[in-house]
C-alpha cells in the first residue's frame, strides 16, 4: 500500500525506482530489525538495518546489514578507507541524520553519505529496509537500492 511518502520515497520516485511503501504498528520498546521482521512476517535475514557509523578519516557512513547480523566494523573500515570505525552515538543521530532510532534509512538523510550494502541482499530477490519513518517499511529490490545510494557490495555482516 502506498500511503504517506517519506524523503526516501520521493527520492525513489524521482529516479523512477519501483518500491512497495509498507506499513505497521511499531512498539517503541522494540524497534530492532528482527522485531520488525516479525510484526511484518519476513526472515529476518530479508529486513535490512541501517547503522550509522563514523570513520577516523571518511566521517559517516551508512551500513546496511541484514536485522540478524552484526556489523563487523574491521570489514567497514577496510572498505571505507579508514584505520577504524564506530557507531555513531544514538544521540548525534537525530542531528548528523534527521532520522530517530527504529527509522534510519539510507535514503533521504539530511546529507548524502557512503552506504556499504552487505552483499547477502543478493540473495532476496527484494529486501525491506526503513523508509524513514519507525512503522514503514520499503520493499525493493538490492540491486535498485544499490542504484539508489550508489553503495558498495561486501560481506560486512557476522551470522
Amino acid at each position: 500500500m502506498k500511503n504517506r511518502k517519506t524523503n526516501a520515497s520521493r527520492i525513489l520516485d524521482s529516479l523512477d525506482i519501483p518500491y512497495e511503501l509498507l506499513k505497521y504498528e511499531f512498539d517503541e520498546k522494540q524497534l530492532d530489525a528482527v522485531h520488525v521482521a516479525e510484526t511484518i512476517g519476513r526472515p529476518p535475514a530479508q529486513v535490512f538495518k541501517t547503522l550509522c557509523l563514523r570513520g577516523d578519516k571518511t566521517g559517516v557512513i551508512f551500513a546496511c546489514i541484514p536485522g540478524d547480523g552484526e556489523l563487523d566494523l574491521k570489514k567497514v573500515a577496510k572498505i571505507s578507507m579508514n584505520k577504524k570505525v564506530e557507531i555513531v552515538p544514538l544521540k548525534e543521530v537525530l542531528p548528523l541524520t534527521g532520522y530517530i532510532r527504529g527509522g534510519v534509512s539510507p535514503l533521504g538523510a539530511k546529507k548524502e553519505f557512503p552506504v556499504i550494502l552487505d552483499e547477502s541482499a543478493f540473495c532476496w530477490e527484494e529486501i525491506l529496509l526503513s523508509a524513514g519513518q519507525r512503522g514503514t517499511q520499503l520493499l525493493l529490490s538490492p540491486e535498485n537500492l544499490r542504484r539508489a545510494v550508489k553503495a558498495k557490495i561486501a560481506r560486512i555482516a557476522i551470522r
